[in-house]
């Protein structure tokens, strides 16, 4: 124990019978040929309350076969300037012992705290990925290796462009989301907003700093919405391969900014449809789902049965495609149907990286359910697209169609068609 409250409270033991306890476990340990670590829980109230003992502890322990001290903020209440006077404080008192610091980040500053620690000459620090961790996590590896890289100009081992991988890896085995906004690995942290920045950054990267995105192997995006400018629209347009005059790219920013002000998130995926409206010319659909059913049940698996048109422009004409599959659910059943669409036609598809649900607050059973599908595509590139419907597979569905046909545009650029 760090802290004379957890000792007295929780072990009711006096300091020389808990430090008789340690010294007999690690004796123990060391006889098994076990190396042993100690780790000071409350620690940091313990260096603020109750100091004499904490240092009590370390002078019985010093000589003992113990690699290495850990002195964790384990309900995270430490200031920054508290850890660098703690660990100076306790070097300077045992310059012969490794010690670790351990944060925790209830006051949301345990990257900040780890790297000060690093700065007062702590030799490690405990790090999650994702900043998982007890009540608001511990310290961020993602960030506290950026924050060793760039501002104390300490190398690690730690290659950064495989760490949002690593990030949406453990995202996805944990089940726990990371926040859109997270340094580093969220989904919006290289996206700009307002016109104003992608002005800048086209006009001579004016928005750009040391945390670029294809340093972590990702891409920056330009979002469209109520505060994009003309430079946004410009790069989405771009993203997609379509060309527009400066009257029609006017018409259409208008549209976006309208859209944006009723609270709708727009895509580039979107742009082909705002743009046929907008301009008043129907969009040419390569893929247009005619009929899907979807069967589900408590004890058989769920089956598609699908109709999709396909235009057909070497043989101009539109082919009627069907297919059925099961799955392990009513969508995975209607990709495998398409799956097998695809492979009839030969028609590539992309690989399926995210998929979330989003369903209004309120306990409605009829609410809109937004269906929202990351695909990757040729050269490490992704892709978003949306579908809008109240039956959550339907919804799915209506994005996957989008998929279709988007990459059927793309394919018809590349073309030069």
């Amino acid at each position: 124990k760090g802290s004379m409250n957890h000792l007295k409270n929780q072990l009711r033991k006096t300091k020389e019978q808990h430090a008789q306890d340690i010294k007999e476990t690690v004796a123990y340990a060391n006889k098994k040929g076990i190396t042993c670590n100690i780790y000071l829980e409350d620690w940091s109230q313990g260096m603020i309350n109750s100091r004499d003992y904490v240092y009590y502890l370390l002078d019985s322990l010093q000589g003992e076969p113990i690699k290495r001290f850990m002195l964790p903020d384990t309900l995270g209440v430490l200031y920054s300037s508290q850890v660098y006077e703690f660990i100076k404080e306790i070097l300077a008192r045992y310059p012969n012992l490794h010690f670790d610091f351990h944060a925790h980040n209830d006051y949301g500053v345990a990257t900040a705290n780890t790297l000060i620690a690093v700065e007062a000459g702590i030799k490690g620090v405990h790090c999650t990925v994702n900043g998982m961790g007890e009540r608001t996590g511990n310290a961020t590896l993602e960030e506290v290796v950026v924050g060793l890289h760039d501002f104390l100009k300490i190398k690690t081992r730690i290659n950064e462009t495989h760490l949002f991988h690593l990030s949406k890896t453990v995202e996805a085995f944990s089940g726990q989301r990371i926040a859109f906004n997270k340094p580093i690995c969220g989904s919006n942290v290289f996206t700009q907003t307002a016109g104003i920045h992608a002005d800048g950054d086209k006009k001579g990267n004016l928005y750009v700093t040391s945390l670029f995105p294809e340093r972590f192997n990702r891409k920056r995006q330009y979002s469209l919405g109520k505060l994009s400018g003309k430079s946004n629209l410009e790069y989405n347009l771009e993203e997609i391969d379509i060309e527009l005059t400066k009257a029609q790219k006017k018409r259409v920013l208008e549209r976006i900014i309208e859209l944006g002000d009723r609270k709708e998130t727009i895509t580039a995926g979107d742009l082909p449809y705002i743009i046929s409206d907008v301009l008043e010319t129907p969009q040419e659909k390569t893929f247009r789902l005619e009929l899907c059913n979807i069967v589900t049940s408590m004890e058989l698996k769920p089956i598609a049965v699908i109709k999709l048109l396909y235009k057909d422009k070497a043989k101009d004409k539109e082919i009627e495609l069907e297919e059925s599959a099961q799955g392990d659910g009513g969508y995975d059943a209607f990709m495998n149907a398409i799956r097998k669409i695809a492979k009839k036609i030969n028609y590539p598809l992309p690989t399926l990286l995210d998929y979330t649900v989003n369903i209004p607050p309120g306990g409605k059973t009829d609410a809109l359910v937004q269906c929202t599908i990351t695909w990757g595509w040729q050269n490490h590139k992704t892709f978003i697209t949306k579908g809008i419907n109240p039956d959550q597979v339907l919804a799915a569905i209506e994005a996957t169609e989008k998929m279709l046909n988007i990459i059927a545009l793309q394919k018809k650029e590349n073309r030069g068609q």
